[in-house]
């Protein structure tokens, strides 16, 4: 799986995708909230204001669990790329997966493997 250019093109993507997926989200949902406000003084109707909550906390869920696997996945393909092993390089691409979570893996899927020749890990799993 570590091997798997499907695998790293889809944990280094979704994850900073579903961000900007969700920001639109995110978006859409504040204007049907404001559309279904009432311009008079009546009371809105609850199940009209916030219908999409369910749906968008369910998204931000799933965004946050694709997230932590990519997180682990790059991870493990770090630790065993054969690239990073005789320096600090791997100290310096694990923080950066922590600190920068999404924007991380898309840089390390870019620079250590899109760009370097087939030496991926050294283990396939």
């Amino acid at each position: 799986m570590l091997k798997s250019k499907f695998w790293q093109a889809f944990f280094a993507l979704v994850p900073f995708i579903s961000l900007i997926l969700i920001f639109i989200a995110y978006a859409i949902f504040l204007i049907a909230v404001l559309s279904t406000v009432p311009q008079g003084g009546d009371k809105p109707d609850p199940v009209a204001l916030f219908g999409g909550v369910g749906i968008m906390v369910f998204a931000i869920f799933t965004i946050i669990l694709i997230s932590l696997v990519s997180l682990v996945y790059y991870i493990v393909h770090a630790a065993y790329n054969p690239n990073l092993q005789q320096n600090n390089l791997l100290i310096l691409w694990i923080l950066l997966f922590l600190f920068a979570s999404g924007l991380g893996q898309f840089i390390y899927w870019i620079v250590e493997i899109v760009n370097k020749p087939e030496q991926s890990p050294s283990n396939p799993s």
